[in-house]
């Protein structure tokens, strides 16, 4: 099933779209790395994503702490905090998962929040220079009584992505970056054996609060090498954040116009993959459908692989 002798020359033409994209895009600089003694460890990171969502349900942005000049972005649109989903949100949910990137700080998470009775999926990534929070991007995907989909198994931890990695098994940031791209590859081409994708056995995968592989996915084989997947040729992604202790790679994706949506439009999404042992263990993936020209406006955290 795994072909990795076909990885680097695909991922490095991937890697050659993704940079003129995310130039095209107008990415940010990225806030200016803080000096290690004012640096947020774990559970500093974590706090300040407790913070934020606290102060976005009551309402109020002024309880956060923020650097001098904050940039906050909702589904890619820059808005001034205090707008958006602050205006509308009632309550917290029952579900949030949390990645954690001390290397490059940044606090990010997938969460269930409240609007009234109706879910709303929050991806929420939080860019921390010196304890403080300097830039809030966000991805916001609503739901109501008629909407076709509803979450389902958002009522606790998604199965496989808390799992203890093994140490012997565990990889580095780079590699781990480049074993969650190989999924980005399996989209554009369509296949995921012919990219190479190496998924665990029992590899399992949550879209919007719905189990699409692995048990209880409802389908006879929930295998993902079994799925019918159509091409993305125009796919584009960033590395949006990387938990290394706990062995998760936040891509930020733009799945592109594939004449599957509202015409001119494409998915866009914050995909978590839990790699260890050269294997996709888990995937959690909160999306929208948002214009086809959607970009992220901000730089990806780390370089992408090249040849």
């Amino acid at each position: 099933m795994r072909k990795h002798n076909r990885l680097r020359s695909a991922l490095g033409l991937l890697a050659l779209t993704l940079t003129g994209s995310l130039a095209a895009g107008g990415a940010a600089a990225q806030p200016a790395a803080s000096s290690s003694a004012a640096q947020c460890d774990r559970a500093c990171l974590s706090g300040l994503i407790t913070q934020y969502v606290d102060a976005l349900v009551a309402g109020d942005p002024s309880k956060l702490p923020l650097a001098s000049r904050v940039k906050f972005t909702e589904d890619s649109t820059e808005l001034k905090l205090g707008e958006g989903l602050w205006k509308s949100v009632t309550d917290k949910g029952g579900f949030r998962q949390d990645y954690i990137d001390t290397t490059k700080q940044i606090a990010a998470a997938h969460i269930e929040l409240k609007e009234g009775k109706n879910p709303v999926l929050f991806s929420l990534v939080l860019h921390v220079e010196a304890g403080r929070i300097a830039g809030v991007e966000t991805l916001v995907q609503r739901f109501n009584p008629n909407s076709r989909f509803q979450p389902q198994v958002l009522g606790g931890p998604i199965k496989g992505m808390n799992d203890p990695v093994p140490a012997n098994r565990r990889q580095s940031r780079e590699s781990m970056i480049q074993t969650a791209l190989t999924y980005t590859e399996g989209l554009r081409v369509g296949n995921f054996t012919d990219a190479g994708t190496p998924f665990a056995d029992d590899t399992y995968r949550v879209e919007n609060g719905v189990v699409t592989a692995g048990e209880g996915c409802g389908r006879a084989d929930c295998g993902l090498y079994a799925q019918n997947i159509f091409t993305h040729p125009a796919i584009l992604a960033s590395v949006a954040a990387v938990d290394e202790e706990n062995g998760t790679v936040l891509l930020w994706m733009n799945f592109g116009d594939t004449g599957s949506y509202e015409p001119g439009h494409a998915l866009i999404t914050f995909e978590a993959f839990k790699v260890w042992g050269d294997e996709i263990h888990s995937i959690l993936a909160f999306l929208r459908t948002q214009p086809q020209a959607t970009a992220r406006f901000w730089p990806s955290s780390d370089p992408m692989p090249r040849p």
